[in-house]
């Protein structure tokens, strides 16, 4: 791609992003949403492959519906109303379709069916943005509008992402649908929290961005996209591998890595909140999650390929691991010593 298409792209994410979560009125948050859709589309297409062409035309579709869902619950409740303000959404009817069309944006089961074929599509980095960046600006929707959605149909909607996120990330070889499993998974856990302790749910939805962030650009450095290619690249970056398994450990959520911290948090909320039930459902849940991270986590590290393999077995590289990635990784595995600070500052 050309650097200054690469950049008006780049600056327009920003711009969009930076619209959505500053704006008070549901037209500027509704134009930060477009400006980012419209961004994003020729990063996922930009290898003219026809699944990235497929990618990105599911990819609109879905997000110019959830965008429309949204215009029209900001009126509906304007109209009932008179506020255009997000925070005053409090029209039972406006709330509801809210609720999908951020569930929509977001992945959020059972709106969960457009994510794993897109990242699917989509290149390692533009990947990252789709399960990060692009999910900020829904989120701080949610976050704005938490104390006026339905609690029963968040939970529902939580522990039936958490469960087909684990589900069906069992039985999948490519690593980008994996973690594209992986991140609707997550939100079960974020979506779980909201309507009880917002500031959870953020503090939940950056930790996740740090681990997910650190692990995109590992797979990235290495060049892996399939379980079979992983299996081989242990004699590439030997240190950098050892790191993504712990990586992919706290993305699991194990003790005592950094990802572990949210869980336990949410857990103790739920405690506190009487939902022991959702709380050992969506506990339980997350095992099936831990199936999958530990298989990847194995195929990187500890394992040889059982059989002779069609890829070359890759020498040590002599380019260094970049700065960015050591950063991430060694904060993804090791936050958790100092989590009452970390809670005290969200």
């Amino acid at each position: 791609m050309n650097p200054q298409a690469k950049l008006v792209f780049t600056l327009s994410l920003l711009l969009g992003t930076t619209l959505t979560i500053s704006s008070n009125h549901w037209i500027t948050a509704w134009a930060g949403l477009e400006i980012n859709t419209l961004a994003i589309l020729p990063m996922i297409s930009k290898s003219h492959h026809p699944r990235a062409i497929e990618a990105a035309t599911k990819y609109f579709l879905t997000q110019a519906t959830a965008s429309a869902l949204v215009l029209f619950s900001s009126m509906n409740n304007a109209w009932h109303t008179g506020q255009w303000d997000i925070t005053q959404l409090t029209h039972p009817m406006s709330c509801l379709i809210l609720t999908s069309a951020i569930a929509m944006k977001l992945g959020l089961a059972p709106f969960h069916f457009w994510f794993p074929e897109v990242l699917q599509g989509s290149p390692l980095i533009t990947g990252l943005l789709l399960s990060t960046v692009m999910k900020f600006p829904p989120m701080t929707l949610l976050f704005m509008t938490s104390h006026s959605l339905n609690p029963s149909l968040l939970t529902f909607m939580a522990i039936l992402s958490t469960a087909l996120g684990g589900w069906m990330g069992l039985n999948q070889t490519q690593i980008r649908k994996i973690l594209a499993f992986s991140s609707i998974s997550h939100l079960g856990w974020m979506a779980m929290i909201i309507s009880y302790s917002p500031k959870l749910t953020l503090l939940n939805f950056y930790l996740y961005a740090l681990m997910t962030a650190a692990v995109f650009l590992t797979l990235s450095s290495i060049k892996v996209s399939k379980l079979s290619v992983l299996m081989t690249t242990w004699t590439k970056i030997p240190s950098l591998n050892a790191m993504l398994l712990l990586t992919l450990l706290s993305l699991a959520g194990l003790p005592p890595l950094t990802g572990f911290l949210p869980k336990w948090l949410i857990i103790q909320e739920l405690t506190k909140q009487n939902m022991i039930f959702a709380a050992m459902t969506i506990s339980m849940l997350s095992l099936l999650s831990l199936f999958f991270y530990l298989r990847l986590a194995y195929c990187a590290t500890i394992t040889l390929p059982p059989h002779t393999s069609n890829h070359m077995k890759q020498w040590h590289t002599s380019k260094p691991t970049s700065t960015s990635i050591a950063i991430l990784t060694v904060m993804s595995t090791t936050l958790l010593p100092i989590s009452p600070m970390i809670y005290a500052m969200v």
